[in-house]
């Protein structure tokens, strides 16, 4: 079964990818229709963004008088959408852009323009022909699927610490806290458990501590995922690898990963995060609130004041072995205000698409050893031959 063109366009990074398609910013220059709306796309984002004249300014050249800059509205920038003659689209180009669109998600700040101008009302219904040619192309098919349990791998960019390894932790952990593959058994329980305690603990020194006031310049933890210390996987696409290299929130640039085969326990139960109403169900069963630590980056990122909620990631392991996040679910959730009913809400941060969090430990089964990938001038990952 494929997305639903409303579900992706409710969301803000599914409407993102739409608009990285729709303004083509992989494509050469010189198509007029594509040339003329990345200009009038320029123009609108920079006079929508919440920081133009801060954290986003225009620099010129040159002495005497500074012109004034062009204008365009989202109205303009609609109707150079609407009017786009759309190019074929190849699986290359549908990476790309939700590659792009991982790329800009913040969760700390406001969004960027890009995200506010794709958001309107006009741009956003100028994008539902985009939309419904991404989701039904060959290349998304795998957006919808389950925990591909055949292909899994960590990917750990060169400088960091293997997920789950002392040094990834902010204090020092003894070697028996170790939560990778082939790690002794109970890691994972321990570091769970050791995460709701600091996240309570946490929340009560915010509490204490930071302002009440959603608006204060103040800011903390803003994700919402499990402990990344625990081992992390996403599937491989063939040639282009396993997709953690490219499909990362907040990634730190690093040019050089190694990536490791994982195999999980054939039985394992896994928990698939395909919706918004997923996430919702397992606030709704195991929340955790969040409201004194999150309140100011998620206000800010949702523009939303109320109490703020997570799932209780240490009751969810007693229930399931791994939660995936599949595209669509990533798509149609991540960024969003998710009211929850009962006056709470919680919003899905920091987690990147088709990625699988194991809440057990996963054992070691003579996998291969690890490969070198390295990224090239152009964003392009290629394995570094031995």
């Amino acid at each position: 079964m494929g997305l639903d063109v409303d579900a992706v366009l409710a969301g803000p990074r599914g409407r993102r990818l739409c608009f990285e398609l729709a303004r083509g910013t992989r494509r050469p220059d010189g198509v007029p229709e594509v040339d003329r709306l990345r200009q009038a796309a320029f123009w609108a984002a920079h006079a929508l963004d919440p920081g133009r004249g801060t954290s986003r300014a225009l620099l010129t050249l040159g002495t005497g008088p500074v012109p004034e800059p062009p204008t365009s509205t989202p109205a303009d920038v609609a109707r150079l959408v609407a009017a786009l003659p759309l190019a074929p689209l190849g699986s290359d180009a549908l990476l790309d852009a939700l590659a792009d669109a991982v790329d800009s998600a913040r969760y700390w700040q406001e969004p960027d323009g890009e995200d506010v101008l794709a958001g309107t009302p006009e741009v956003r219904a100028a994008l539902r022909r985009v939309a419904a040619r991404a989701v039904t192309h060959p290349a998304a098919r795998w957006w919808t699927t389950p925990v591909d349990r055949a292909s899994q791998w960590t990917v750990t960019p060169e400088g960091d610490a293997v997920p789950g390894s002392p040094a990834d932790d902010v204090v020092p952990r003894p070697p028996e806290d170790v939560a990778v593959p082939g790690a002794p058994g109970g890691c994972a329980v321990r570091r769970l458990a050791r995460w709701r305690a600091e996240t309570v603990e946490g929340e009560a020194r915010a509490a204490r501590e930071r302002p009440a006031d959603q608006r204060a310049s103040w800011s903390g933890e803003w994700w919402s995922t499990p402990p990344r210390e625990l081992t992390r996987t996403t599937r491989a696409l063939d040639a282009a690898g396993p997709v953690g290299l490219r499909l990362a929130e907040d990634a730190d640039g690093a040019d050089r990963a190694a990536t490791q085969r994982v195999d999980p326990p054939a039985d394992a139960v896994v928990l698939e995060l395909d919706s918004p109403e997923a996430w919702l169900d397992l606030c709704r069963r195991h929340p955790l609130d969040v409201t004194a630590s999150r309140r100011h980056d998620w206000y800010r990122t949702t523009g939303t004041s109320t109490r703020w909620v997570l799932p209780d990631w240490s009751a969810v392991a007693r229930e399931v072995d791994a939660v995936h996040l599949t595209v669509g679910g990533y798509l149609s959730t991540a960024g969003r205000a998710l009211p929850l009913g009962d006056g709470r809400a919680s919003t899905l941060a920091g987690w990147d698409p088709d990625c699988t969090y194991w809440l057990v430990d996963v054992p070691d089964r003579a996998l291969p050893p690890a490969e070198a990938w390295e990224r090239d001038g152009s964003g392009v990952w290629s394995r570094v031959r031995p």
